[in-house]
This record gives structure tokens, C-alpha cells and sequence, in this order.
């Protein structure tokens, strides 16, 4: 059998990060106590770490303290009506089962949808609570996590009085872990914020529970669009300042989140159509 020279370059190359690795990084990009943070991951993108996702919480949760607050995106968008895309891997005539079927949301036991390993353990995490949204949720833990998770209404995911409003409220941070602003949820709020010529809202349905039985809820929101995001964090970063640091194989960002959006808004309105 031929030897696999691709293979062994790629495990020379794969690093591994241990948790006082993490906690280094964190604290050289300006990560400390009494902090809130909205935080976003990938592990695999670090190469190995050793623990996981326990240990990538428990170096976050070490960092901000017992006066932090911790919060991570916890969204389950697979509930969410078939024909918006969210089951492209299922036949079209299987979309009226999906929607008759597909179980309502419950924040205790619903799993996240690619949130990623962190967030999917984070959401279970002893103490961390997490919000009411159906398919855009967030769960935190610390602090403030009660005043961030408490009434995510419908319709309104991400503006003003949402879990990434009251952050802003808050004047908290983001930590990137490995990810690019397209995962950057922040940037969310500066679309509700901006006025363009192509905002508009969508319809949406999610499998929720009213007076005790399973309903198919319809309630309108503004349409989601992050196609422009990794865009604008290029932008942000050549002028505005962030805090960066090696990590394993990736990068951890940090930055102030009123800046973040601020400066989103202004970009949203010069360059969208």
C-alpha cells in the first residue's frame, strides 16, 4: 500500500490547544472579567483541542467570571417553513409532512442547527438559560444572561430589544473563535438599523406551542440577509480597531460591539442597494 505523504503533512501541521492556551489568547485580545460577550466558534477550525468544547466554556466562563455574562447563538432555523430553504436536502412533496410533523420548539431539549459544538454544549451547560425565539435563539449564562434572554419576541430577532439589542445596551463585546464575520450575528442589528432601498420583510412559520397544543405560528420579520457580512468586516477592520490573536491553527478576534454596528449601519446604507 502506496504511503499516504498528504495524510502525514496534514498532522504535522494540525496543531493542538490546551486550555491555558485559550486562556492566554483571551486575555492577550483584551477578554476579561465583569465582561459580556457574544461569542461565536468553530473547534475544528483550531486543529485539535484537547477537551473540546468543555474546555473552550470553561476557559470563556473562567475569563469574564462570576461578574461576566457569557452568550452564544443557540438558533434551530431548520424550524422553519420547508420552502425557505432550510430542508434543501428534502423533496419538495415531503414539505406538508415537515410542516404537520416537525416537533415544536422547546428551549429545555431542541438542538441547535450548525451553531457548532460550543454552542450545542453551551446550550446545556449547568446555569445558562436560553430565549424563546423558535429558530433564532440565544442561550447565555453569567450576569445578565436573564435580562439578554428574556422576551425574544417573534418577530423581532434581532433589533432594538432583542438579545443582540440589549447587548448593544449593555455596550458588550464579540469574540470570533475561529469564524468570519459571516457568523457574526451583531451585524444583524446594524441591518435593522440601516435604511436601504432593498429592506423588506419576510414571512416566516415555526412549529411553536399555544395553550398547551402544537401550532404552525406565521409571523412576519425583517429578511435575514448576512451576504455582504464578511465584506463588511473587512471594511471594519481597516478602520477601526480589533484586537487579534493566534490560536491552534485559527485566529480569535475581539471587538466592541457598538463599534461593530455603528459603523455596519453606515456601510449598509453607502453600499446596499
Amino acid at each position: 500500500m502506496a504511503y499516504d505523504y498528504k495524510k502525514q503533512y496534514n498532522e504535522l501541521e494540525r496543531k493542538i490547544v490546551l486550555k491555558k492556551d485559550i486562556l492566554k489568547a483571551l486575555s492577550y485580545v483584551g477578554v476579561c472579567k465583569g465582561q459580556t460577550l457574544m461569542v461565536h466558534t468553530s473547534l475544528s477550525s483550531l486543529g485539535f483541542v484537547c477537551g473540546g468544547a468543555q474546555v473552550m466554556i470553561e476557559a470563556l466562563l473562567e475569563a469574564v467570571d462570576d461578574e461576566g455574562t457569557i452568550m452564544m447563538p443557540a438558533q434551530s432555523w431548520k424550524n422553519l417553513d420547508p420552502a425557505a430553504g432550510v430542508h434543501w436536502e428534502e423533496p419538495e412533496e415531503w414539505w406538508p409532512l415537515i410542516r404537520e410533523n416537525w416537533p415544536a420548539y422547546n428551549k429545555d431539549i431542541t438542538p441547535t442547527n450548525t451553531m457548532g459544538a460550543v454552542a450545542e454544549m453551551f446550550r446545556n451547560w449547568p446555569g445558562t438559560l436560553r430565549s424563546d425565539h423558535p429558530a433564532r435563539s440565544v442561550a447565555a449564562k453569567g450576569r445578565y444572561a436573564s435580562y439578554l434572554t428574556s422576551d425574544h419576541d417573534l418577530s423581532n430577532i434581532f433589533g432594538e430589544g432583542s438579545p443582540i439589542g440589549k447587548l448593544y445596551e449593555l455596550d458588550g463585546f464579540v469574540l470570533l473563535i475561529g469564524v468570519g464575520y459571516d457568523k457574526n450575528t451583531s451585524l444583524h442589528l446594524a441591518d435593522v438599523r440601516a435604511d436601504y432601498p432593498g429592506k423588506h420583510n419576510s414571512t416566516e412559520f415555526s412549529a411553536v406551542m399555544e395553550n398547551g397544543r402544537r401550532v404552525w405560528k406565521q409571523y412576519e420579520t425583517l429578511y435575514v440577509n448576512g451576504e455582504d457580512f464578511n465584506e463588511i468586516g473587512r471594511a471594519f477592520e481597516r478602520e477601526c480597531h480589533v484586537k487579534k490573536a493566534d490560536l491552534g491553527n485559527g485566529t480569535i478576534t475581539l471587538m466592541k460591539q457598538r463599534e461593530l454596528v455603528d459603523f455596519a449601519v453606515r456601510w449598509i446604507e453607502e453600499n446596499r442597494k
